[in-house]
């Protein structure tokens, strides 16, 4: 049926009720925290009259803190469903990012698992009325002092805060992003328009679920769809994820570019070169060989996979091209944390390579200040999946969301005759040319990205020049040997090598002068994006000093 609510309560009450044997949650290894619907719905009830003894009541905000599992989206409904607003935060936060988050929301409780519990300081544990350990729903401080009985709960509506989620993107300061009960149900019916899941798949959930495209696709809709989540319990490296895939055997699972670019640049581009018989048939006969790898690499996910879903970032054409010729059920989304997250989507066997897809139904989606030469523009949102604000930071908001209820992506954009959008790159990523020319360096990253033993990549530009800082796959280069004379010879035929590949394949403006090589891998984001702020050219102390007087 079609997922038809305005509010996570009213979610909550169909799916609890209408699927209440079957299972909603589990571990992959292990039975504890494996939930039917009706035991998911028993425990949310028991936790919200948990925290409404406490005197945290609706409106309140309630954080959690913690890796993935079954237990943490029973706190977010014990939360949401019952009028009080949810923190998420991303496990991967630093001690003062936590306690920064904690103190801005203003929250009076916080879910955490005792993995990251050294978040927290005695001062802030003391400040909350409540601590409660995810991993068993025990008491770490609950101070009989605070025990008021008060909180009473509400039955929220559409445009009732549902959560806060602070991001930092990648260029930059933290932000509240508030987003609305609407805003979660209107994309789990753009998920339902998308592709179509039922009360028989499986899901399996690798991505953090404290950033919105986990929570709102990976979460919330198969929750409304009657579907089972397995969740892993250990952090999903190779090994680790390839064990879980065959246990699983999902049906549909959301993932990030670098998990399949990996895989392809890691596995099966070197599979095919080492192989004659491989090799030969990618020269005389390509269609059998790409569908001979396609059911391997169907196999590889469990020999189930009938969606798996790539978004967060931009995904490399050439592996995306090999993943269409494989017949691999991709699909390609787009969006941000402040739409919820979806704005466009291609379901398998709609995907066009470089496309990000077509707005998914509902949305109304246009480009402003669009470039006549090139059709290229900024992409504004408007629909019942956009935001309300930013906590707490009104400028902010009226710089990106106007009173007419346009949203400013930041993202630069263009379409085929077909509707289908293609971004181009980010506003605040965008390089000016000396002569005034737009350089996206997503480009340039994606042609440096395609060459053999090349990790990740980030251009930037330095002194009007533009610089290639680049990380070399694990065993390319052996550091043990940094000094050395040979190892300095061939590090500088490398750089060379990439410059010259490279600037044979870009425009005349958008060649690259320099390489700098990365040893340590890029900070991220938690889609993998490459958190660009810090890499950023900072200004001399001259021009730092000018800014300072103005």
């Amino acid at each position: 049926m079609k997922p038809e609510f305005t509010t996570l309560s009213e979610l909550y009450e169909h799916s609890t009720s209408r699927y209440a044997r079957r299972v909603a949650s589990e571990f992959v290894d292990g039975d504890e925290q494996r939930y039917t619907y009706a035991q998911f719905r028993e425990t949310c009830d028991n936790l919200s009259r948990v925290l409404s003894n406490f005197g945290i009541g609706a409106t309140d905000k309630v954080a959690i803190l913690s890796e993935n599992k079954p237990n943490w989206s029973i706190a977010f409904f014990a939360i949401t469903a019952f009028g009080r607003i949810a923190i998420p935060m991303l496990p991967e936060l630093s001690h003062d990012e936590v306690e920064n988050i904690l103190a801005h929301s203003e929250a009076k409780a916080i879910f955490i698992s005792r993995r990251q519990l050294k978040k927290l300081s005695a001062i802030t544990i003391g400040r909350l009325n409540l601590v409660i350990d995810l991993d068993d729903f025990s008491f770490i401080k609950a101070d009989g002092t605070t025990y008021t009985c008060d909180g009473k709960v509400s039955i929220p509506m559409a445009l009732d805060i549902a959560a806060i989620l602070y991001t930092s993107g990648t260029t930059g300061n933290a932000k509240g992003v508030m987003l609305c009960h609407r805003n979660f149900c209107t994309n789990v019916m753009s998920s339902w328009y998308s592709y179509r899941i039922g009360k028989k798949d499986v899901m399996m959930s690798i991505l953090p679920l404290a950033h919105t495209y986990e929570m709102s696709i990976g979460m919330l809709y198969p929750f409304a769809m009657g579907a089972r989540v397995a969740y892993i319990k250990k952090v999903p490296t190779p090994s680790v994820l390839l064990s879980a895939l065959k246990k699983v055997r999902p049906t549909a699972m959301l993932s990030v570019p670098l998990i399949i670019e990996k895989i392809y640049k890691s596995s099966i581009v070197p599979t095919v070169n080492n192989s004659r018989y491989l090799s030969w048939l990618l020269k005389h006969m390509p269609l059998l060989l790409y569908t001979l790898i396609g059911i391997k690499l169907k196999g590889t996910f469990g020999g189930r996979m009938k969606f798996f879903g790539i978004g967060g970032a931009k995904l490399d054409p050439t592996v995306e091209a090999f993943l269409k010729k494989a017949h691999f059920p991709y699909s390609i989304g787009y969006g941000l944390t402040e739409t919820a997250p979806l704005i466009c989507a291609a379901p398998p066997g709609h995907t066009r390579v470089g496309s990000t897809g077509k707005p998914v139904p509902g949305i109304q989606i246009r480009l402003d200040d669009v470039n006549p030469e090139t059709g290229e523009g900024e992409i504004v949102v408007k629909g019942p999946n956009v935001m309300l604000g930013y906590y707490k930071d009104y400028e902010r908001t009226l710089s990106v969301l106007g009173t007419d209820g346009w949203f400013r992506t930041g993202d630069l954009a263009c379409i085929d005759k077909k509707g289908n959008y293609f971004i181009k790159g980010r506003l605040g990523s965008l390089i000016l040319g000396a002569s005034g020319e737009n350089i996206y360096p997503e480009e340039i990253e994606a042609v440096i990205n395609s060459m053999e033993g090349i990790g990740e990549s980030l251009v930037v530009q330095r002194n009007g020049k533009l610089v290639a800082l680049v990380q070399f796959n694990d065993n390319v280069i052996d550091w043990n040997l940094e000094g050395q004379d040979k190892f300095i010879e061939e590090l500088e035929a490398k750089k060379q090598a990439i410059i010259e590949f490279v600037n044979s394949k870009v425009s005349k403006f958008s060649k690259i002068r320099s390489i700098e090589v990365q040893r340590e891998p890029f900070t991220k984001t938690a889609t993998h994006k490459i958190k660009r702020f810090l890499y950023a050219e900072k200004p001399s102390e001259q021009e730092k000093g000018k800014d300072e007087d103005r």
